[in-house]
């Protein structure tokens, strides 16, 4: 399931999630410039 898409470099690269659950929080909105190895969401697996 896709998390967010990042753009870098003018490609498109898809975050999807690595089980079911859901996403807390966001730590950037769109347009935000993300350094390399930033935190970009709190994931939850469900149980």
């Amino acid at each position: 399931m896709p998390l967010m898409v990042m753009e870098a470099m003018k490609m498109e690269h898809t975050m999807t999630a690595p089980a079911d659950g859901s996403v807390e929080t966001f730590h950037f909105q769109a347009g935000d410039t993300v350094s390399q190895g930033a935190v970009l969401l709190d994931f939850v697996p469900s149980e």
